[in-house]
């Protein structure tokens, strides 16, 4: 059988782009069906930046839609990242060509995933993002092609390595949010502009995909419900401990009967349980299927080998001419799902207020909480040196999220109560 050769042009030369031109020129026949990849035509915002590979036999393109649309490339690959702008434009151009497209973007595939999934299938073209979501750990490929057999109910876990070494090195360190942030930028884990990481905006991309995967509907990152990390406070994170949790940006995706819920949230996570024990840059995600069952997936959700591998094994598929719907179901069956109303979600909270010490304030704050509905599961009263008053920190029982907002307003108001009591949700994992 004679080998074929794909000519790869790669859009963005960051990171991953480094990292999978690395690997390509060291194993250009690494795909089990034989043929070889090679890159022969590259495109980034510089071609003078210093870099860590050689581009100077490459074929140069200012503009990435226009990589996209030259007939000297077989397969596209876009690394440069935003959900509009040149990245949208150049997929849309070689999905239009018919050409195969693979991409780490998660922001593309979460807010234009059906749009461009319906062009894809249109053109009968290849569109896989492995990369996209949980970096070297296979999550899309293990919801798109080994669960198809079971029908999935959630998806949860940690998906930023971000924030999850900030919150790590919070409580490692003592250290405050903004210090451990700064430590982040300069390691490289975190953006000079971290609003999409420590926001929650990036884990709430990728888990708008699985969602998106796990239950055959269209990407609605709109209708997420997305807190980042930005007010997570070191003593939040020792109370926490106390109480014997560990504090974890999780974001989930949990369908039932009135529809699906997608939340991205610092949650408090038993001290005892997988997820808080990845530490670090980990990601960490547990699917769970009426069949199979519960599975856990750990590893690198970021870095340019774990990253570049995964988009790495996107250009093996395309070589191997495997063929499936780009998500779940066809682009036509795909709509966008029922978010279940805020408010009316169910479970477990993490309440701390700081009041002043004085008698009867645990019997006012308790009451209020009668009133409103909410009961007790656990109860701190811990003086903490510096923190400016008493906290109280309390666990409740699974009461609906109304009926905390509820207290929480009413409580603010007790005169011994000095600023507006801090939430954090209980991760139902």
């Amino acid at each position: 059988m004679t080998k074929k050769t794909w000519r790869v042009g790669v859009a963005g030369l960051g990171t991953v782009g480094g990292g999978l031109l690395q690997f390509l020129a060291e194993r250009p026949g690494f795909a089990p069906a034989g043929d070889q990849a090679v890159v022969t035509a590259v495109s980034a915002r510089s071609k003078s930046r210093p870099r860590t590979v050689d581009i100077s036999n490459l074929v140069w393109f200012d503009d990435p839609v226009a990589l996209a649309a030259s007939p000297e490339i077989d397969i596209f690959v876009e690394l440069v990242g935003g959900s509009d702008g040149p990245a949208k434009a150049a997929v849309e151009t070689a999905l239009k060509a018919g050409k195969p497209v693979v991409t780490a973007n998660k922001a593309l595939i979460a807010e234009h995933g059906a749009e461009l999934a319906a062009l894809a299938e249109a053109t009968n073209t290849p569109l896989l993002f492995e990369a996209a979501v949980m970096g070297g750990v296979p999550a899309v490929k293990m919801m798109r092609e080994a669960l198809v057999g079971d029908d999935i109910v959630s998806v949860a876990g940690i998906l930023n390595g971000t924030c999850n070494f900030i919150l790590s090195e919070m409580e490692k360190t003592g250290r405050s949010f903004a210090d451990v942030l700064r430590e982040a930028q300069g390691l490289g884990y975190a953006e000079a502009d971290p609003t999409m990481d420590v926001g929650g905006f990036d884990a709430g991309h990728k888990v708008s995909i699985l969602a998106a995967l796990a239950f055959g509907c269209a990407p609605n990152f709109a209708a997420a419900e997305i807190e980042g990390i930005s007010e997570v406070d070191l003593l939040d994170i020792k109370l926490a401990k106390d109480l014997g949790y560990r504090i974890k940006l999780i974001a989930g995706a949990a369908k039932s009967e009135d529809g699906v819920a997608v939340k991205v949230h610092p949650s408090l996570v038993p001290l005892d349980h997988p997820l808080a024990q990845a530490g670090g840059a980990l990601n960490a995600l547990f699917i769970e299927g009426k069949r199979i069952g519960r599975i856990f997936l750990q590893g690198p959700g970021a870095g340019a080998g774990p990253t570049a591998a995964a988009v790495a094994a996107d250009i093996a598929d395309v070589m191997t001419k495997a063929v499936r719907p780009v998500f779940q179901a066809p682009a036509g069956d795909l709509k966008p799902f029922v978010s279940i109303d805020p408010s009316k979600a169910v479970g477990k909270a993490y309440l701390r207020v700081m009041v002043q010490d004085q008698p009867g304030v645990i019997a006012a704050i308790s009451e209020t909480l009668a009133e409103c509905g909410v009961s007790i599961d656990s109860f701190l009263q811990k003086p903490v040196e510096g923190a400016g008053g008493v906290p109280i920190v309390l666990v409740t029982h699974a009461t609906p999220e109304s009926n905390l907002l509820d207290a929480i307003s009413r409580i603010e108001k007790l005169q011994t109560v000095l600023e507006r009591p801090r939430l954090l949700r209980v991760a139902r994992i």
